[in-house]
């Protein structure tokens, strides 16, 4: 099948539109049905696809996103590098809201969620850094005021953390809090795809000594005042995007006998 879209971007709260004049894609995938229909369409010369990680409409909580259609859907119109803008909250005095902040590294602390495409033999991905450094590179170097480097701890959700939570993350030493960020990585480098992650603090986690902890509301009014500034962004880094060609993002299974379909 012919590439229809080079390039994905997957949005989170709040981002539910970013391709102008856009083919619309239903995709069915042996995982099911992904979040929503993906919007193909030129993006500084490139063709980009966007998919709505909550749908269009934010129907599918953090917890009941169905990861492994929503990669392989991408993966199946011919995507190879993936950027995933998502919310996020600070830990910690490194970071304040507002910042944009791309991580170079993940921890887990989900549950329950399906997290892989591996359901028989031995395959185990090389996870060790979670996100393409070349695509991380495009995102840093998209605006003056993007951050690099960081570590996004990923919670189950939907809830948000409790105030001794959020102290125990940020005496760890991580900077961000997340409720999407894993398994979408993973799964991402399982079908071979490069991925990284660009995230927009939009509060501080309730680990601060004083105030209410975190709001939804004020977290969902915080990104929608940054759409603007967001898509400039990404629109850049697409722009600059290198060849994927040769990434270990890919290579690293080029001597796996991969168990999984692979579109």
């Amino acid at each position: 099948m012919e590439s229809v879209a080079d390039v994905a971007v997957i949005g989170g709260t709040g981002f539910y539109r970013f391709v102008e004049d856009a083919t619309d894609h239903t995709v069915t995938t042996p995982f099911g049905e992904p979040s929503a229909t993906i919007a193909v369409g030129q993006v500084a010369g490139r063709r980009v696809a966007f998919l709505p990680r909550h749908g269009l409409h934010h129907e599918h909580p953090p917890h009941g996103i169905n990861y492994r259609a929503n990669l392989w859907a991408l993966a199946s119109l011919g995507v190879r590098q993936v950027i995933a803008p998502c919310a996020v909250g600070g830990l910690g005095s490194r970071v304040a809201p507002g910042d944009l902040v791309v991580p170079d590294q993940l921890v887990d602390r989900t549950s329950g969620r399906v997290q892989t495409f591996v359901e028989t033999g031995a395959v185990h991905v090389p996870f060790a850094d979670p996100y393409c450094a070349r695509v991380s590179a495009a995102l840093v170097g998209a605006a003056p005021d993007v951050r690099e480097g960081g570590t996004m701890v990923v919670v189950e959700g939907p809830r948000f953390s409790t105030r001794a939570e959020s102290r125990w993350f940020a005496a760890a030493g991580w900077d961000l809090v997340n409720m999407t960020g894993h398994p979408e990585a993973v799964l991402a480098r399982e079908l071979r795809l490069c991925y990284a992650a660009l995230a927009l603090v939009t509060d501080m986690d309730a680990g601060q000594e004083s105030g209410d902890g975190v709001d939804q509301e004020a977290v969902f009014a915080l990104f929608r005042e940054n759409l603007d500034r967001l898509g400039g962004l990404l629109t850049e880094a697409v722009r600059t995007l290198p060849d994927p060609a040769g990434c270990t993002c890919s290579t690293w299974a080029d001597q796996v006998d991969l168990t999984y379909p692979v579109p």
